[in-house]
């Protein structure tokens, strides 16, 4: 076992690891202790969170552990867990640049300060294009408990600190699943859409990264080839897996927010819409400002 210790006050803006992970972001992390998701205004916990990477230099995936506490990230991996915790947990951001770049109306001012540190994650892309697929009229607790069912029926075991934990599924594991066996793990009529994109990604016809060197409108547009994914699914895997930090993604919570704040940003379709509001939220980080506001919101926020 590797160990190891990342100084927050090293990070610009700091790091609130809970509210990152639990934040609507990802399903890809979990606590410990079972309980993602079951906190109400999640921020500044000291749980160990843990997910599973796949090192180029490895055979087979690794666990890797984290949390935050005392001003620091403390980490444990099979692996030296450094560079993957900075990738995807973004801890190279400079987040006090980034608000310094953003509108400074009321609601996001109130939304950066009661979330101070919360980044965005890089989550692996074919992990984010399956979590957001599943995602649909689901709150969030439901979609990790997906994730979770997932690598329980799907995912290679990996043995680490005397636990045994479950790897992702690979594309093809999920791509030989058939719709009864994904219905059985309780993903409903979204079964037959994993099992149709991870089989896009297995035999080789598409692949979420490849969207990563498009610009943002045909990135999204090329995401929408994968079965079970519209236009907000895909802003949902551009934000937060493809460093499209423009992306808004229009949830329920971003449309009722428009309504309520920003009148003037509805613009009838998805696409008129979805320019609007990235101008309101300052365009180049509108899509990290989504995500305070989401989490601000939806946590009782105003």
């Amino acid at each position: 076992m590797q160990r190891g210790r990342i100084d927050a006050t090293t990070l610009a803006g700091g790091v609130d690891l809970q509210s990152t992970v639990e934040s609507g972001q990802s399903y890809l992390w979990a606590r410990e202790d079972g309980t993602t998701y079951e906190a109400d205004r999640a921020h500044g916990g000291d749980a160990w969170y843990w997910t599973t990477i796949r090192p180029d230099n490895r055979s087979e995936p690794a666990v890797l552990r984290v949390r935050g506490t005392d001003g620091a990230l403390e980490w444990e991996s099979h692996v030296d867990a450094e560079p993957h915790l900075r990738d995807l947990l973004r801890l190279d951001d400079d987040l006090d640049a980034i608000r310094e770049a953003t509108p400074g109306d009321r609601l996001l001012r109130a939304a950066f300060e009661t979330y101070r540190g919360m980044r965005l994650v890089r989550d692996p892309p074919f992990g984010a294009l399956i979590s957001f697929i599943c995602s649909a009229q689901m709150r969030v607790g439901r979609i990790h408990d997906m994730q979770m069912a997932l690598r329980r029926e799907f995912g290679v075991p990996v043995e680490f600190d005397g636990e045994t934990y479950r790897a992702y599924p690979t594309p093809e594991a999920l791509a030989e699943a058939t719709e009864a066996q994904l219905r059985e793990v309780g993903l409903g009529y979204r079964a037959p859409y994993v099992q149709r994109s991870a089989e896009m990604v297995a035999e080789g016809t598409a692949h979420p990264a490849e969207a990563r060197r498009l610009p943002y409108e045909d990135a999204r547009e090329y995401l929408t080839q994968f079965v079970g994914v519209g236009e907000k699914v895909a802003d949902c895997v551009l934000l937060f897996s493809l460093d499209f930090l423009e992306a808004v993604p229009l949830d329920t919570w971003i449309r009722t927010t428009i309504e309520e704040y920003y009148p003037d940003c509805d613009r009838g379709s998805y696409a008129e819409t979805s320019r609007a509001i990235r101008a309101a939220f300052g365009d180049e980080y509108a899509g990290y400002v989504q995500t305070y506001v989401f989490h601000y919101l939806r946590n009782g926020g105003e």
